[in-house]
């Protein structure tokens, strides 16, 4: 029988924010959905039975595991022989990851993974975690300095070992660090794809890029496939600050495998569901179904924070006058079974949910109106989307194409008050009319400042309210 260790789950809450009149024979219903949760392990929430997530089980022949407080996470450390050029990359690597052992807190089981054109487990090996506390920490760093820069690029070797690792781990929150400092050079894309789709669901994952000769894409794709955060660290003198933040925020995780589940009336489908806070993530064709006419998007893991989703909705026209719940929007955990999972029988399968309305209004001003939720956040989508159009189409040589893209995502930016992100607009362009998004391209633009701008796209502001 599992062991029950009492923990803290965060309050869940869910705000739906829409305009519901529509014209007569009107169909499409937008909301942004606000989903906060509050509480997780430090400021008082609700008490329940801590069990883990259903993992696979563990080789026969596998050595037994150190038991995580809860969590379990794999560093990833890209050891491949451009990591030596220049010298101080790889010692920025190792202090970066001493930094991040440093942040996990007693009780996690953890190992550190050395990714070439092969995975290697520098800690502490033989296929298992190790718990955290003074004593492994500090071996955990003092075997830090085996990892030298030597071999190719294979990511995917690197996302299945860590997933073999984690999956061990009798732990609901299992987390990814990934490093590179290049492209995915000695295995097929497929191959990247393959363990992406296969690690999809059981672990979260943040990546980062380090120096400007690695490809963004590939970055980007993996922490959207992880349901993790990407992002650039041109300077390698940077990373243990950078390291050190990614950890506390997995530390941070109470919640794992929380999902978004949106149901829907006869005769009503889902159009799109996007996360539209902290950053843009098209969630639509990550859809499993759930019951009648209910589909769940995953969200990972959680713990004190909060996101906006976008969530667009196709219903039956009708005549003035009438309504109908268009959606009914929950925070679920939707492998909880009381009867076929009794280790879970304690855990709330509903955490929250809200409602989207439609009414058919003949008052033009009613159903003319665009909440301005959806407004701002539809806007933060386009600038996302143009930015990556923008500068596709520099990189192709087509520099009209690029103006007037790049110059709409100033537009945008200042509209929406992104400030992060017009400021790294400027070191692209040269800003002529921020008002018509009148710009130049640069004729030199610093290969950091590019990649920047790209990884970045897709985080967003929240409106102000």
């Amino acid at each position: 029988m599992a062991n029950f260790a009492k923990s803290t789950v965060p309050r869940f809450s869910v705000e739906v924010y829409q305009n519901e009149y529509l014209p007569e024979g009107g169909r499409e219903v937008n909301a942004i959905v606000t989903v906060t949760s509050t509480g997780g392990g430090t400021t008082g929430g609700m008490p329940i039975p801590a069990v883990p997530a259903p993992a696979p089980p563990r080789d026969q022949g596998a050595p037994p595991q150190d038991q995580g407080g809860g969590a379990a996470v794999v560093i990833m450390v890209d050891c491949s022989g451009s990591m030596d050029y220049p010298p101080e990359k790889m010692r920025n690597a190792r202090d970066a990851t001493a930094a991040a052992i440093d942040a996990i807190r007693d009780g996690v089981a953890f190992a550190v993974v050395a990714g070439t054109h092969k995975a290697a487990e520098i800690f502490p090996g033989e296929g298992r975690l190790a718990t955290a506390d003074p004593a492994t920490r500090a071996r955990a760093k003092d075997a830090l300095r085996r990892l030298s820069a030597d071999g190719g690029t294979a990511i995917g070797t690197w996302l299945r070992l860590a997933d073999r690792l984690l999956a061990s781990a009798d732990a609901p929150i299992r987390h990814g660090i990934l490093l590179t400092d290049g492209r995915n050079e000695h295995e097929e894309p497929g191959e990247l794809r393959a363990a992406l789709e296969a690690c999809a669901g059981r672990f979260t994952c943040d990546a980062r890029g380090v120096g400007t000769d690695w490809e963004v894409k590939e970055v980007t794709g993996i922490a959207s496939a992880l349901l993790g955060t990407a992002d650039i660290v041109a300077d390698p003198s940077n990373l243990a600050a950078d390291f050190t933040r990614m950890m506390d925020a997995a530390m941070g995780k109470e919640i794992a495998d929380v999902a978004l589940r949106v149901w829907t009336p006869v005769g009503a489908e889902v159009e799109f569901v996007k996360q539209v806070a902290p950053a843009v993530e098209d969630l639509t064709d990550r859809r499993t179904e759930a019951g009648a006419r209910a589909g769940d998007y995953p969200t990972g893991s959680w713990g004190d924070e909060s996101r906006d989703y976008h969530l667009c909705v196709r219903v039956p026209a009708a005549d003035v006058g009438q309504e109908m719940l268009a959606a009914r929007v929950s925070l679920v955990l939707p492998q909880h079974d009381p009867h076929h999972d009794p280790q879970r029988a304690g855990l709330p399968a509903t955490l929250a949910q809200g409602l989207v309305r439609a009414v058919w209004t003949e008052d033009m001003v009613a159903s003319t109106a665009i909440n301005p939720q959806v407004a701002h956040y539809t806007g933060q989508a386009e600038l996302a989307q143009t930015i990556q159009q923008g500068l596709d189409a520099r990189k192709a040589g087509d520099t009209d194409g690029a103006t007037a893209k790049l110059g709409r995502a100033v537009q945008l930016a200042n509209a929406s008050g992104n400030e992060d992100t017009a400021k790294l607009l400027a070191k692209v362009v040269d800003v002529v009319d921020v008002a018509t998004g009148t710009v130049r391209l640069k004729a030199k633009v610093a290969e950091a400042d590019e990649m920047t701008l790209e990884t970045r796209s897709t985080k967003t502001v929240r409106v102000k309210r």
